[in-house]
Order: structure tokens, then C-alpha cells, then sequence
């Protein structure tokens, strides 16, 4: 009974066996079907691999450029976006409508003067090179007065008492030395003006409002 059941376990283990091998045969024959090709029709099937590899080589070089154009196109816009910025506060800055702090002078006027006076200092704080003025923290703007008799002096309609402070913003020491040089403008106003004195001091930091005047041109229009 043993040896009858062994010789079962032999038969089905070669069975098996066989059956494998067939499979087996089978499968190498079917192979890739590259072994079917001739010599010929290898090389045209290498060429146009090879040409495909070719054509997605560029495909990814042309990406790869255009990747890098949007990056740096997009540093380029943030870039300038920030530079216009920084550009139109410079001119909201100086032009008035945005206040501006920096060196400057400070020039006190104790007592009685015409507003033609005030004027010709605020010329020379001009001439010498002033970034920005104000007369008693009104910004000095194209179009900004200072007008009126001795005792009765106002700017864009508020009245400027007979103690008042101009400021201006600028080198100190070129402000200061055009004011206060020999024959100058306070000199002039001192023989004017004995009455009034004008003192000139310069100032690490001096903040200067900017203006409530409208400045947009009522009859002119800009020309791009």
C-alpha cells in the first residue's frame, strides 16, 4: 500500500514536471516577437526610438526655458511693481501731498512783517536748494501765498500770527549759509524790518506736513 502511494506522489510530481516545462517552451517561444524582426527592420525600429528619444529631449529643453522665463519674468514684475511704488511715494513725497521728515533749518520770525517779506525768505530757501517748506505747518505747494500787511498775514486762508516758524527741509549748513551770508535776505529784512527778528537754527530732523490743497490741474491735462 506504501509503495503504491509513492509511486502516485512520482507520477504527479512528473506530471508537474512536464507541465512547467511546457509552459515554459511556450513562453520563450512567444518571446518579444523582436526575434521574428529582420536585421533591417531592427535598425528602422532603433532609429525611431532613438528619434523620439530625441524629440522629447527637446520637448523638456524647450519647458525647461520657458519655466525659466516665467520665473524670471515674474522677479522681473515683482521688481518692478516695487520700484513704482517707491517711485510714486518719492513723488507724492515732493510733489506735497505726503509728509517728509529729514535735516533741515528751522527760521523763527518774532514780530511784524508783510507778507512780501515771507515770501523772499521762502525764495531763497528755495534757491538754495529746500526739498520741502511750511509756513506754521502749512506745506508750501505751488500756488501757496503767504500775503497780507504787517499784522495781518495769512497762508492758504489761515492766519499766521506776528511769532511764526518757517520750516525747510534741505542741507542745514546750505540753507543756513544762504540765509545768514553777508548782504543776504535776513540782512535785507533786518534793515526792512528792525522790528522783526528772524533767527535761523539747523535741525538733525524736521517734519513737514503734507498739503490739503488739491493739486490736480483744473485746465491742463497730462500728455503721455
Amino acid at each position: 500500500m506504501r509503495k503504491r502511494n509513492s509511486q502516485l506522489t512520482i507520477a504527479a510530481v512528473t506530471m508537474l514536471l512536464g507541465l512547467l516545462v511546457v509552459v515554459q517552451l511556450r513562453s520563450q517561444s512567444i518571446g518579444t516577437g523582436l526575434e521574428a524582426l529582420s536585421a533591417q527592420n531592427l535598425t528602422v525600429l532603433v532609429a525611431n526610438l532613438n528619434t523620439r528619444n530625441d524629440q522629447l529631449r527637446t520637448e523638456i529643453a524647450t519647458t525647461e526655458r520657458e519655466l525659466a522665463d516665467l520665473q524670471g519674468a515674474r522677479s522681473r514684475g515683482e521688481s518692478s511693481v516695487d520700484q513704482l511704488r517707491l517711485d510714486l511715494a518719492r513723488v507724492r513725497a515732493w510733489t506735497g501731498l505726503d509728509a517728509v521728515t529729514g535735516t533741515g533749518v528751522r527760521v523763527t520770525v518774532d514780530g511784524m512783517i508783510a507778507g512780501a517779506g515771507v515770501q523772499d525768505l521762502l525764495n531763497e530757501l528755495h534757491n538754495a536748494g529746500a526739498e520741502a517748506l511750511a509756513v506754521a505747518d502749512t506745506r508750501v505747494v505751488p500756488g501757496t501765498v503767504v500775503a497780507g500787511p504787517p499784522g495781518a498775514l495769512s497762508v492758504e486762508n489761515t492766519a499766521l500770527s506776528d511769532g511764526f516758524e518757517i520750516t525747510a527741509l534741505g542741507n542745514p549748513a546750505t540753507l543756513t549759509g544762504s540765509l545768514t551770508r553777508a548782504g543776504g535776505i535776513v540782512a535785507q529784512l533786518a534793515a526792512t524790518y528792525p522790528q522783526v527778528q528772524i533767527t535761523v537754527l539747523p535741525v538733525d530732523v524736521v517734519e513737514i506736513p503734507g498739503t490739503t490743497r488739491d493739486l490736480l490741474p483744473a485746465h491742463g491735462t497730462p500728455r503721455l
